[in-house]
């Protein structure tokens, strides 16, 4: 349970760690000190509503459908492949600082909604959540519900660092070459998840 659990973690805080209009949203309100707590709150339980939906939807899946988990699986390392490229790719162009520009002051239902949408609205985070994470939580049967844990725990620790440390972090995440060495990092974890569940489907004669 507990390597279960650990898998999910490095897993959801590699996936969520890349840059992004709702990571320099918590950063900035973080600056700001501007309904800093409903952020962080809306943005973790989300990830961990999607999470959840993610590993018990792909497990219900895989034993009414299992053609369903080597397509699954197969496209998630296909994913992962092309994403680890993709941060290597970012990494050589220079990487990007995470920037938080001033602004007015907004009230608590709109700083929620603007949380909401970009976390609802992102294409990207219903593969992260609903294919990708239930995809690799297969690895782990039967503790799929502690390598979800793992995930939820990471997206709630990454996004209350990133907003309650916002001021502290603001330098180093200024600096492109900080990101370039987290684009680094973030690539070969993608690229490890990718062979070691390439490797999973193998065995499992996918």
């Amino acid at each position: 349970m507990f390597a279960a659990a650990f898998a999910g973690f490095l897993s959801g805080l590699s996936l969520i760690a890349a840059i992004g209009a709702q990571n320099a949203f918590v950063l900035r309100q973080g600056l700001k000190r501007e309904h800093l707590g409903l952020v962080v709150f809306l943005c973790a339980a989300s990830d961990a509503v999607l999470i959840v939906a993610g590993v018990a939807g792909f497990t219900v899946a895989a034993e009414r459908a299992p053609w369903l988990m080597p397509v699954l699986l197969w496209g998630g390392v296909a994913f992962l492949l092309v994403y680890g490229a993709l941060r290597f790719k970012a990494a050589w162009r220079g990487g990007e600082a995470l920037m938080a520009t001033a602004s007015t002051s907004v009230s608590a239902r709109k700083v929620a909604a603007s949380a909401l949408a970009l976390t609802w609205l992102n294409p990207h985070v219903y593969l992260d959540t609903l294919a990708l994470l239930g995809a690799l939580s297969s690895q782990y049967a039967p503790y799929q519900a502690g390598f979800g844990l793992g995930a939820a725990i990471s997206s709630a620790v990454f996004f209350a660092t990133l907003g309650y440390g916002a001021r502290g972090l603001a330098p180093l995440l200024a600096r492109p070459r900080s990101w370039v060495l987290m684009e680094i990092g973030i690539g070969i974890v993608m690229w490890a998840i990718a062979f070691n569940l390439a490797l999973h489907a193998v065995r499992g004669g996918a």
